[in-house]
């Protein structure tokens, strides 16, 4: 029997599922942050079509490496000029501090492209931290679009967030149920700003517990909640799986393509 505590036993975890691709299709990506997933970050990129660069986040434990090896080229595929960051030491650091790095980040994507603004599209965290972004450091003026796969926007019960927390990961505290820092954050509007917000989730998500507390509440002309189960219930994907699950993708393809959020109404092919 193994003697190893939880603690330690969802650390490794977390760290397996963070190197590892998440879909048998997938070939194995980079494990250094820093490398672009496939079709990011060409500054040379314009297009006509999207004119809005997509800036990719990822989450907690993740880096642009790992997190968005099959969304990025899945965008870069259908016309999108693609752009990803590195933040917060996988993450693992305050989350305000991070969505500072975002700041900067989507100011130099911006002077770059000459673009006025830009799409986000995040996964758990990083769905999540750019609302701190858009509501109190200027980024409404910045973005038109939040997409969050299995965002962390009200937080996790998962009994083990707050000892991750305790073990160097600030941002796993800060994403507690009730923690100061997601009190502060959802306090009020929680969907500020002329910015449309589409929140995809699946059933199956055992990182952001209860998996509701992905949604959001906001005027439906401005909010989409989604979870992938109402339309493909065979869709087993977990919390890591969704960002590499093609059902979410075309999700995620739907919101960036319309004004607004994703369309309630649309019907993804199982």
């Amino acid at each position: 029997m193994s003697t190893r505590s939880p603690l330690l036993s969802l650390v490794a975890l977390l760290a397996a599922l963070a190197l590892a691709p998440a879909s048998a299709g997938a070939s194995s990506p980079p494990t250094s942050p820093g490398v672009p997933p496939p079709g990011a970050n060409d500054p040379s990129c314009r297009s006509t079509t999207h004119p809005e660069p997509v800036v990719l986040v990822h989450g907690t434990f993740e880096d642009m490496t790992t997190n968005w090896t099959e969304l990025a080229p899945v965008l870069e595929a259908s016309g999108y000029c693609v752009w990803a960051l590195d933040y917060g030491n996988r993450g693992t650091g305050e989350i305000v501090q991070s969505a500072k790095t975002l700041k900067t980040f989507v100011a130099h994507v911006l002077a770059v492209t000459h673009a006025a603004r830009v799409d986000i599209v995040g996964h758990s965290q990083g769905g999540m931290m750019p609302r701190w972004y858009i509501k109190f450091l200027g980024g409404a003026a910045h973005v038109d679009d939040v997409v969050g796969l299995a965002p962390s926007n009200h937080g996790t019960t998962n009994p083990l967030a707050p000892p991750l927390g305790q073990a160097g990961c600030v941002s796993c505290a800060e994403q507690t149920a009730g923690s100061p820092f997601l009190t502060r954050l959802n306090a009020g509007d929680e969907t500020p700003g002329a910015v449309s917000y589409t929140q995809i989730e699946t059933r199956y998500d055992e990182v952001v517990t209860p998996y509701t507390s992905a949604f959001l509440a906001g005027p439906a002309a401005q909010t989409t909640n989604v979870l992938v189960q109402d339309d493909c219930p065979a869709d087993v994907s977990d919390h890591v799986g969704l960002a590499y699950d093609p059902i979410a993708a075309q999700w995620v393809l739907n919101a960036l393509s319309r004004p607004g959020p994703a369309d309630p109404a649309f019907r993804p092919s199982c």
